[in-house]
């Protein structure tokens, strides 16, 4: 096997202008008889396949970065770039490199692109004019220097040629003593020229000038002489944060030298691109390439130098849970865990892989366990970060994690539980944490990434562990919310009796909405264990009850919710809305709307538009059976009296199924001894002919007597004007009524028909309630296909109703 002098890993530029890890190999420059020339290989360490074959072409730009790095472009949107492990073997092959392209390996950069009519010029330049003569560095040439600089940037092949006087004989150090001169003596004019000198040098491009101008010794000359900014009144203090503001914390000492170097000149060169150099205009954006290169690649190799240090890393995560750590100790851990996992998004896949895996045989899902409980927001929001990091990289690897946690008595200790505990807690009044771990909880319980075939059990399992001991964590501000109205009501009127958890508390309300919006996630992806779920803890009913909130959002919440179950078009689901009654909490809302044409509006007619559109039959049958009254003067949509069509079609087809079928015996005998004794000569004029109903009149009269006393017992109550002139049900149901158990009565509270009896269930009314006559004026938000047969009616409409798009 080749020595590490020739170790490389291989990169490429994606679109996005980041180093894509195209694998780790060994490089070496060889005769390929297919491209007739001598060609760049590289054969991956781990199998042998080759990674990298590329003919070194005269007339490729091939640049050398930092002393372990060769880059070029082998097409127009093709960067390759090689990172050796050692200095010398990028000499090695940067030498074959100059060999094969007849160039001075003295030089970083092979040439550069040009365009003829410079090339040209330069062709007639004599051949020992290698290099841009510079005027001596003192305070008088400053401004002659500095315009020399600026004059070359529009020409590659006289950047290259400044760039190698610059790093002649230490120029640029002298420039950076004259700076300290200029500042001495205030020297403003000197110092607006090497504002203008550092900048333009900068922008030359050039990695080996990167490597004086940001070691040690230099960089900090470098951001001094980029405050005096000739635009700006007063120089900038960058100096100042750097060196008194922004504070380097070691909260484990870092005993490699090389290490801790490289994290001050990352953070320090960051702090030039981000903060003190202007926005490059469109014909500078890739002056600043090679600065992106060298923070980029820093990065990973600080991340590898302290992935490589275990003992690092074991120290930091004992400090980390250890109880005796102070809480200032504790909350500079875990920020360092935090910036350490944003510097490994710089890494590509199989390296972020490897990263994450080092984390996780370390133990950070035990240690997130520990400190996102802690009271310390800030310890608890960096740890959430952290933990984002990690379900993004592998939610199996958190859900494994979770399912091995020992089942202690109290589940609040479980990692998911921690979690939707910090949710519900966020005290953020625009619950912005809150938000976040909603969105990892989704991803967590999403059963589109359960589905790898290394693990084709893991979304049974994991399911089954969530509902048994996660999701009555996540219904407690439901469950309590909906409990009792009157707390509600107290707290809306004043009183000083207080619920936290009450729905019309507008924090309350959009910690609820986010809890919806997760229940109606699952009921639309878990249909077994949600539906179980739903029907154990009567749970649409108590959804319901926000249908009165005062925050529309939470109410279209609710009726999301009920939307997805009936969208399941399950007759489970189906029978237990029928059995509770479930419409009537919507309906009462549709009623108490009014005339009003908003999206509550439309997002209810669309529910029972859904219903008649796939003909949910046993809805249909509820809905016109008990709510029709009150619906039937809605004529600004065609829904309601579509839904009475399906009723009345499907109770036609019933009524022919009893003619047909439900003779009695005797009539069936006296019609087949009649057929056997036709004469065998007849036309068929007896089977032709239509029999009386006197043939049977014994088996009609009962069904017509059946069918009038069916009608009798269906009549219900009419509903009852409230005071504000909608309509209210009074229907008795329990929550029993869906489960088989004895539950309270969700019919709301404000109704004026009737009072709660002490066993739960509503007394009778004392006198039949009036025939209301109910009209609304309303305008749909869209024509429904049974439109149509009403556009031709003469109807006169509400001043406050707006005509329908089709009229």
């Amino acid at each position: 096997m080749s020595d590490t002098r020739r170790r490389v890993k291989v990169y490429t530029l994606n679109e996005d202008r980041q180093w894509d890890d195209r694998g780790t190999g060994h490089v070496s420059s060889t005769f390929v008889e297919r491209l007739k020339g001598i060609s760049l290989l590289v054969r991956a360490e781990s199998d042998g396949s080759l990674l990298l074959e590329s003919k070194i072409s005269p007339n490729t730009a091939y640049q050398k970065q930092q002393d372990t790095l060769i880059v070029w472009s082998e097409a127009e949107n093709y960067d390759l770039a090689l990172s050796f492990q050692e200095k010398a073997g990028c000499d090695e092959i940067w030498e074959k490199i100059c060999q094969v392209q007849g160039k001075d390996p003295a030089l970083e950069i092979t040439q550069d692109p040009i365009d003829e009519s410079e090339e040209e010029r330069f062709e007639e330049m004599p051949e020992t004019s290698h290099l841009v003569e510079l005027p001596p560095c003192e305070l008088a040439r400053l401004e002659e220097i500095a315009d020399l600089v600026t004059s070359v940037l529009s020409s590659p092949i006289r950047r290259e040629k400044l760039a190698l006087a610059l790093m002649s004989e230490g120029y640029m150090k002298k420039l950076l003593q004259l700076f300290q001169v200029c500042e001495d003596l205030d020297n403003r004019e000197g110092l607006h020229h090497l504002y203008e000198i550092v900048r333009g040098v900068l922008f030359l491009n050039k990695a080996a000038l990167f490597e004086v101008m940001f070691s040690d010794d230099c960089i900090m000359d470098v951001v001094g002489c980029l405050e005096f900014d000739p635009s700006l009144v007063q120089p900038k203090k960058h100096r100042e944060f750097l060196t008194k503001t922004a504070k380097f914390k070691e909260v484990i000492p870092i005993t490699d030298s090389e290490l801790r170097q490289k994290i001050h000149q990352t953070y320090r060169v960051q702090y030039i691109q981000d903060i003190i150099l202007p926005t490059p205009s469109v014909f500078e954006e890739n002056f600043l390439s090679t600065l992106t290169s060298f923070i980029f690649f820093n990065k990973v190799e600080i991340v590898s130098m302290l992935q490589e240090d275990e003992k690092f890393l074991t120290e930091v995560f004992a400090q980390l849970t250890d109880e005796a750590t102070e809480d200032g100790k504790r909350r500079e851990l875990v920020n360092f865990f935090k910036e350490f996992c944003a510097f490994s998004q710089t890494l590509q896949p199989q390296n972020r892989d490897a990263f994450f895996k080092t984390l996780a045989n370390l133990g950070i899902l035990p240690a997130l366990e520990i400190v996102m409980g802690m009271d310390d927001l800030q310890v608890r929001a960096a740890a959430t970060d952290i933990f984002s990091y990690l379900v993004e990289f592998s939610p199996s690897m958190v859900r494994e994690f979770v399912m091995q946690e020992p089942q202690q008595t109290d589940d609040d200790v479980l990692l998911i539980n921690v979690v939707i505990k910090q949710m519900i807690c966020d005290s953020d009044p625009e619950l912005g944490g809150a938000v976040q771990l909603m969105g990892l909880l989704r991803t967590l319980i999403d059963p589109e990434n359960m589905l790898a075939p290394t693990n084709k059990t893991e979304k049974t399992e994991f399911l089954s562990f969530f509902y048994k001991y996660c999701m009555q964590v996540l219904t407690v501000p439901l469950l309590a919310s909906t409990v009792d109205e009157k707390n509600c009501k107290d707290l809306q009127e004043g009183s000083t009796k207080i619920n936290p958890v009450c729905p019309d508390h507008f924090q309350t309300a959009q910690l609820l909405a986010l809890i919806l919006e997760l229940l109606t996630f699952c009921v639309e992806h878990h249909t077994y264990h949600i539906k179980t779920y739903i029907m154990n803890k009567d749970l649409l009913r108590r959804v319901l009850v926000l249908m009165n909130s005062k925050h529309t959002f939470l109410a279209l919440c609710a009726l999301r919710f009920m939307r997805r179950i009936i969208g399941q078009k399950d007759e489970y689901y189906n029978r237990y809305i029928v059995k509770g009654n479930l419409f009537e909490p919507v309906i009462n809302t549709l009623l108490d709307n009014g005339t009003r044409y908003n999206l509550l509006n439309s997002a209810i007619i669309e529910l029972f538009e859904f219903i008649k559109v796939e003909d949910i039959k046993s809805l249909i049958a509820h809905i016109i059976d008990n709510y029709y009254k009150a619906l039937e003067s809605i004529e600004y949509v065609q829904t309601f009296k579509g839904l009475k069509g399906r009723y009345e079609q499907e109770k036609d087809r019933q009524t022919l199924r009893l003619n047909r079928y439900r003779r009695d015996a005797r009539t069936l005998d006296e019609d087949e001894e009649m057929w056997f004794n036709e004469d065998e000569d007849d036309d068929g004029e007896a089977i032709e002919k239509s029999r009386p109903e006197e043939e049977f009149p014994e088996s009609y009269g009962k069904y017509m007597e059946a069918k009038k006393v069916k009608e009798s017992d269906n009549k219900e109550s009419f509903p009852k004007r409230t005071p504000t002139g909608s309509f209210k049900f009074t229907f008795s149901y329990s929550a029993g009524a869906a489960n088989g158990t004895n539950g309270a009565n969700c019919k709301p509270a404000t109704s004026p028909t009737s009072a709660a009896s002490p066993n739960g269930s509503p007394a009778k009314s004392a006198a039949p309630p009036a025939t209301p006559v109910v009209k609304t004026a309303m305008v749909g938000l869209v024509d429904y296909p049974d439109d149509e047969d009403e556009e031709d009616e003469d109807e006169e409409q509400s001043p406050r109703k707006r005509p329908r798009l089709g009229s």
